[in-house]
């Protein structure tokens, strides 16, 4: 499905985060707003408003009611069964966002079974000017995704559905916007700020060797953002990506898409780095199980000159899960080594053995396991003077020690490329503003027994356009 949109508008939206409301401010008994929020395209300022233009994301999960459980100890007592109830709750979530006022939502866990609720949306956030794009999960699993863009103030050049047909049937959209009005670029002209971003909801890690499905699906979606980008001739553009990924900073998602010069806005927002000391420092959602977690991320990828070529960085996040896997079956270093060359007198790993190895610890064998050729591709990265085995050193290398390598912020903010003709090329990027959870308890690592939205916390992020040139350093427009 492709959409162009066209737009009128004369400005850029902005949706003011007023980070000390509380739901019940926001909400009250009839479903309508209780105070108001300016939402005027410009960010606030203290006092007075600045002409800063700025893109506002909110990503949402905001729980269908066919998975929310309304009695722990009948666990098929769902919400679905009292159209009172979720739609109370629904008309809440929208007065939440209406409120809110971003310029782009992502939400995902989307009720696309039930018209009614459709239509709700659809015809709210269309009254306050949103284009929707709705997409179901494969197999008729109920929900989906529904992804709204303000259209007096963003044009959808194209709209594509992915559809990874994986073991939890999972999909994503890629949407490819650009603002409505011309701002001045640099001395030779104006030029729209186009970008390109990504909804979606991965796979649930009910058990670890679920993560190579996990990591597929955000290989998946990075194959398919390098393909358009390439077909279309897009490299000098940002790419957002929004959504529920059901894993925290820990996990091998986190460092896969690292590697691939992608930071978390929330993360960047607030100071914080990739050390294990800020990985809990917030949270986003309190999951079946009780635990409480942050898994609800708005990545920023800012264009670059390079970054590690994708196949690689998809090995070495593979390689990450094979050494977690021989590692939970108590296997040291050398213990691994052994395990890996089953048999072999040799000090080497045969191609057969490796292959054993991996089906002993789920990782092929399965229907969504690793394919034939990815295990091929793996073994070449991991025989790296390509003699048919891997040594002990090859195997400390490329598996026992390969992790994907952390890039820092200012690496993927801050970087310079040539142009075909060898000339410099300026492209505009963004800069995170402010970032925000809902409610505010869950930027402190708690969540509050009366927020009653959804089980997830949804994040608004402020962008801010910037120069990106050469060698120099990013400059607000």
């Amino acid at each position: 499905m492709v959409a162009v949109v066209e737009s009128n508008a004369n400005s850029i939206i902005v949706g003011q985060l007023d980070s000390g409301v509380s739901e019940s401010n926001i909400l009250n008994g009839n479903g309508t707003i209780s105070r108001t929020n300016s939402g005027c395209g410009y960010v606030s300022s203290g006092a007075a408003m600045t002409d800063e233009p700025c893109v506002s994301c909110t990503t949402f999960n905001i729980l269908a009611p066919i998975y929310k459980r309304l009695d722990q100890k009948n666990q098929s007592v769902r919400e679905s069964n009292f159209r009172s109830v979720w739609l109370s709750r629904n008309q809440k979530i929208l007065n939440w966002l209406l409120h809110e006022r971003s310029s782009i939502i992502c939400l995902q866990e989307f009720w696309v079974g039930n018209e009614e609720l459709v239509h709700m949306y659809r015809q709210r956030l269309g009254d306050a000017g949103y284009m929707t794009f709705q997409l179901a999960r494969t197999n008729n699993r109920g929900d989906g995704l529904l992804t709204a863009v303000h259209k007096d103030y963003y044009t959808i050049l194209n709209c594509q559905e992915l559809l990874f047909h994986d073991c939890g049937d999972r999909v994503a959209q890629l949407l490819h916007v650009q603002s409505a009005l011309p701002f001045s670029q640099n001395q030779k002209g104006s030029a729209q700020q186009e970008f390109l971003i990504v909804n979606t909801h991965l796979l649930f890690p009910h058990d670890s060797c679920l993560s190579v499905v996990r990591l597929h699906q955000v290989y998946k979606i990075l194959q398919y953002v390098e393909q358009y980008q390439r077909e279309n001739k897009l490299n000098l553009m940002p790419i957002l990506l929004c959504g529920d990924w059901n894993g925290s900073k820990s996990g091998h998602v986190y460092k896969f898409l690292r590697s691939q010069g992608f930071v978390s806005s929330y993360d960047i927002a607030h100071e914080y780095t990739d050390s294990y000391a800020d990985a809990h420092r917030w949270i986003s959602h309190r999951n079946h199980r009780g635990n409480i977690c942050g898994v609800d991320f708005i990545w920023l990828c800012n264009p670059i000159k390079s970054r590690e070529p994708l196949k690689k960085s998809w090995s070495e996040a593979v390689f990450g899960i094979i050494k977690c896997q021989l590692q939970k079956a108590s296997f040291a270093e050398k213990d691994a080594f052994a395990f890996l060359k089953d048999d072999n007198h040799g000090n080497f790993i045969t191609y057969s053995a490796f292959c054993e190895a991996l089906r002993q610890v789920n990782l092929i064998g399965l229907p969504y396991g690793l394919s034939s050729q990815e295990t091929e591709d793996l073994w070449m990265q991991a025989d790296i003077n390509g003699n048919g085995v891997v040594g002990y050193e090859e195997f400390k290398r490329r598996i026992w020690n390969s992790e994907c390598s952390e890039l820092k912020e200012e690496n993927c903010s801050e970087r310079t490329w040539d142009s075909e003709q060898g000339i410099e090329e300026e492209a505009i990027g963004f800069k995170v503003k402010k970032a925000v959870l809902f409610p505010r308890e869950a930027e402190k690592g708690m969540w509050p027994e009366n927020y009653s939205l959804s089980d997830h916390a949804p994040l608004t992020v402020i962008f801010c356009p910037v120069r990106i040139q050469g060698s120099e350093r990013m400059t607000r427009l």
